[in-house]
């Protein structure tokens, strides 16, 4: 197995990681067992969780994909159950106690960072979120953007209520936005969460066990969280990093992501900015609270939406 995702299942999730990569091959004969599956190498560069592609005894290809069971693994089953197949690979079987979920494969699999043209690929995301958005469920067990938020106050709190490393008026005014927009927030979705070019891919084959015929573009990979559909548009925003930030002219790309979203969505442009910069922040927080690096980009991304900000 990649010595790399060992250490990383045991620094994210210390003993209980570790115990968990012990316990792996009986899980995965447990799941193939149980669900008649042949299970072949894992994807690789994996990341933090065991991902592998898997055959059904009828023939259908799937994505058998496990973690140690926790509240995000349980968050996104739960996604996976109440989207059901709409703009997303659909969820076949899981186990919540198991973490583990045998998930529709997806072909070619493509991501959505092989349509060149970005015009285009922002159009494509924006086809699966529509399709994608679900009104949120009276009792549901996932995070709301509040939640999230409160990633401002462990980075005051780290800094003995300074900004750190981070521009201090960028973190401020971040803040400041987030806070606003919470207190204006529109009514409630289940969204994906982490919607990026990466957790799109193509598909040209009909879905797993059913007769339906299915997009083109399907998400992969939700975290599960309620908020204002708004919220979604954020990662795409500020993404691929660092590639975006390495092309020509990346004020551009995002001042004409954010144009064709509004009017492909239908969504308030103050929004959209307030929210790609308050997110963007917390990116970096969170790229410095998990690894202590890595948080440039994501910060010059929030530095472009501040001044598109009138």
């Amino acid at each position: 197995m990649d010595e790399g995702f060992e250490q990383r299942m045991v620094e994210v999730h210390g003993e209980t990681g570790r115990e968990w990569l012990t316990r792996l091959p009986e899980i995965l004969s447990l799941c193939a067992r149980r669900w008649s599956l042949t299970v072949m190498p894992p994807f690789e560069a994996l990341s933090y969780n065991y991902v592998t592609p898997a055959r059904r005894q009828d023939g259908t290809p799937a994505v058998l994909k496990l973690g140690v069971p926790d509240p995000e693994i349980e968050s996104e089953i739960e996604a996976l159950r109440i989207f059901d197949g709409d703009g997303i690979a659909r969820l076949l079987e899981s186990d919540i106690d198991l973490g583990a979920m045998l998930i529709e494969r997806l072909e070619p699999g493509d991501t959505l960072l092989s349509v060149e043209d970005d015009e285009q690929a922002t159009s494509i995301a924006a086809g699966v979120m529509r399709n994608l958005w679900k009104p949120a469920p009276v009792n549901h067990p996932f995070p709301a953007a509040e939640r999230w938020g409160l990633g401002f106050g462990r980075l005051r709190k780290t800094f003995d209520g300074g900004s750190g490393p981070f521009p201090s008026g960028l973190v401020d005014r971040a803040e400041s936005l987030f806070s606003e927009l919470l207190a204006s927030i529109g009514d409630p979705f289940l969204i994906h969460g982490d919607l990026h070019h990466e957790n799109i891919l193509s598909n040209e084959g009909r879905s797993s066990g059913q007769n339906d015929e299915r997009e083109p573009w399907l998400a992969i990979d939700p975290q599960g969280l309620v908020a204002e559909r708004e919220y979604e548009v954020g990662a795409l925003l500020r993404n691929p990093m660092p590639q975006l930030l390495d092309g020509s002219n990346p004020e551009r790309v995002i001042a004409r992501r954010i144009a064709q979203l509004t009017e492909e969505l239908g969504f308030d442009r103050e929004r959209i900015l307030g929210w790609g910069l308050s997110q963007a922040v917390l990116s970096a927080w969170w790229s410095y609270e998990d690894e202590g690096h890595g948080w440039e980009s994501a910060i010059a991304v929030a530095e472009i939406f501040e001044g598109l900000i009138p």
